[in-house]
């Protein structure tokens, strides 16, 4: 029972560093839409054109994102703000979106 519980520890723990390394690759194709969008002015094109190809529903499958038309719309919405995802991830983006945020409600 044991040798049970560790492969099946073991197992999900290979699963989500596979699912970690996938979400990667999304970040990666949502950067370089970035940047063909800053370049060339067709960035969200890109990004959906990614997204609906059988690649790219495989990537966003395996890194747990359901490939759906709501799902690339919002890639394409996101491409289309121009921020890098290694800005929108850190934390001094968030608090200013926070801010703006609360400085409208108010």
């Amino acid at each position: 029972m044991k040798d049970f519980v560790d492969g099946t520890a073991f197992n999900n723990e290979q699963g989500n560093r596979a699912r970690k390394l996938f979400a990667a690759v999304v970040l990666a194709a949502l950067d370089d839409a970035i940047a063909d969008d800053k370049k060339y002015g067709n960035g969200p094109e890109q990004i959906a054109r990614w997204a609906r190809s059988r690649d790219g529903r495989e990537v966003l499958s395996c890194a747990g994102i359901d490939p759906n038309e709501r799902v690339v719309s919002g890639l394409m919405e996101f491409v289309g703000r121009g921020v890098r995802t290694s800005v929108a991830l850190s934390r001094e983006e968030s608090e200013r979106r926070n801010a703006a945020q609360q400085a409208e409600a108010a």
